[in-house]
Order: structure tokens, then C-alpha cells, then sequence
């Protein structure tokens, strides 16, 4: 097997002073270079993304509780009045419509997608 240090031929040329300037000279020039792109990865890139404290999952959670409690107290004061007031499925079914759209609004509302409600304080 050959060594691979030796090397046949006439080709081979011997370091000298000039190779090791010029690789000292590269070596400067791409150790500049490193720092100077550390230095642009350092600095924060502008977000063009709201944050938020809340995780993903959470707002999931919040939404979904926003939409169901409007459903459900749409559904129990529905089911109040037909109990009460005789209207046996009416009263459930205007009042669950009306829940759902409850639900909605404050889906929306939480969401951010409509403004909240202002109260007028003229008097």
C-alpha cells in the first residue's frame, strides 16, 4: 500500500513563505467575515406577527368556552321559560337560536375580529 505522504512525480512543490501569507490572508478575511455575520444574526428581526401572552391552545380553549357558555345559558333559559311560561318547545328553541348568535358575537368579540362594545355615556 502507498504511503500517502509520498508523492510521485515532479509536480510537487514545497510550502514557502508567499502560500503562507496568502492562506494567513484568507483565513483574516473569513474570520471577518464569521464575525460580521454573527453580528446580523445577533440583532432581532422585526415580527410581523402580533404576540400574544397566551399560547395557542389557550386561546383555543378561551374561544371555544365563549362560544359554548352563549349555547348553553341560551339552552337553560330557554328550557326555564318553556318549563314555567308552558310553551313546552318553543321557548327552547328561540332561546337556543338566540344563545347561538350569543355565542357568536362573543367569539367574534374574544377573537378581536369585531370591536367590543362600547356603553354610551351621554347624558
Amino acid at each position: 500500500m502507498a504511503d500517502p505522504r509520498e508523492r510521485s512525480g515532479d509536480n510537487e512543490r514545497k510550502p514557502d513563505s508567499a502560500d503562507d501569507a496568502d492562506l494567513s490572508a484568507r483565513l483574516k478575511s473569513l474570520d471577518a467575515r464569521i464575525s460580521q455575520a454573527s453580528v446580523h444574526r445577533a440583532e432581532p428581526e422585526p415580527r410581523s406577527r402580533q404576540t400574544s401572552d397566551t399560547s395557542a391552545m389557550g386561546q383555543a380553549f378561551r374561544l371555544s368556552a365563549e362560544f359554548v357558555a352563549g349555547v348553553v345559558a341560551g339552552g337553560v333559559i330557554g328550557w326555564l321559560v318553556d318549563y314555567f311560561a308552558g310553551t313546552s318547545p318553543w321557548g327552547l328553541i328561540v332561546c337556543l337560536i338566540l344563545g347561538f348568535c350569543a355565542g357568536m358575537l362573543n367569539l367574534m368579540r374574544a377573537a378581536g375580529l369585531v370591536k367590543p362594545a362600547k356603553y354610551d355615556d351621554k347624558r
